[in-house]
């Protein structure tokens, strides 16, 4: 285990490297270089050259890579000359809004998947399985602005009980939390769609299974191996889609953020690219390429623990 746990921290060491790699070529790739974009297109060649001068921008390529690679080690992602301040600052500031967010959506999307999902498996090709699949299905086939959009006119519209603007929020000691309850409730209804898809096919999976036969044959009641048995082991799928989802959790949803105008990190990128903020972009960039190493590693390693079959040699 510590040897597959060193190699794949090796691995996704390697892959982050490769990552700021196109991160550090993104930055000079953008049109007129960095240093334009900063200044704009009626920028003075002696302007131009000062500020290149000053961010170091007329070494050579390895060393600025060097000095950039360093940089952001430290948590220095660079600075964002739109807002006028520092890209680690924003991050900071955004990021635990989306923490609270798709933390509170995916957490309550397991919650009642996972029964969902079981429940569809016990009865598979029965009344409550059929209906529970088409109305999962064509939840899962709407878009989350289109959810979004329906739960602004019955709760916002038809019936005032919500805002449908969450921009308040963290602005204040007193924020109004039922600003987060149709941001929340928009990607709840996409993930249990989504989650519960996948459990009831490891359900179906390892009710098939011997040991399940052997416990029926013992006269186990069907419930309780349906809890202690099968849900058991039909949880392994969850946990690579948390693993998956990890990104998700540190980068939010720039759709739903965008429809509600809730101040998370997608909402961020959103703006930035409107303002064509590189540094910015690339911060947000190159956190979510982390988060995505980070969740699949820690999924990985889920797996040898909730499963003693499994072993990493």
């Amino acid at each position: 285990m510590l040897g597959y746990l060193a190699r794949r921290v090796g691995q996704a060491l390697v892959v982050m490297l490769f990552v700021t790699l196109i991160v550090f070529g993104l930055l000079h790739a953008l049109p007129g270089g960095l240093v334009r974009a900063q200044l704009g297109p009626k920028a003075t060649p002696l302007a131009v050259h000062e500020l290149e001068v000053q961010e170091g921008l007329n070494r050579s390529l390895p060393v600025q890579y060097a000095i950039w690679l360093g940089n952001a080690l430290r948590g220095n992602l660079g600075f964002s000359y739109h807002l006028n301040t520092p890209v680690s600052t924003l991050i900071g500031e955004y990021f635990p809004r989306d923490l609270l967010l798709t933390g509170v959506a995916i957490f309550l999307a397991i919650a009642i998947s996972v029964p969902l999902g079981l429940l569809q498996g016990a009865r598979r090709n029965k009344g409550a399985d059929y209906v529970l699949s088409w109305s999962l299905l064509a939840m899962y086939s709407m878009p989350s602005f289109l959810l979004g959009v329906i739960g602004i006119i019955i709760l916002n519209i038809q019936l005032p009980l919500l805002p449908s603007t969450a921009q308040s929020f963290g602005q204040g000691i007193g924020t109004d939390v039922r600003v987060l309850v149709l941001p929340v409730l928009t990607l709840t209804l996409g993930n249990i769609a989504y989650y519960s898809r996948y459990v009831r096919s490891s359900v179906i999976d390892n009710l098939l299974e011997d040991y399940v036969r052997t416990a029926r044959a013992k006269g186990v009641p069907e419930r309780r191996v349906l809890v202690r048995h099968v849900l058991r082991n039909s949880l392994l799928p969850v946990v690579s889609l948390i693993g998956i989802s990890f990104p998700y959790v540190v980068s939010g949803s720039l759709i739903v953020e965008a429809l509600f105008d809730y101040p998370g990190m997608g909402l961020l990128f959103w703006d930035a690219q409107q303002t064509r903020d590189y540094p910015v972009l690339l911060g947000v960039v190159l956190l979510v390429s982390a988060a995505v190493v980070v969740g699949n590693l820690l999924a990985d390693l889920a797996y040898a623990a909730l499963d003693p079959r499994i072993r990493y040699d």
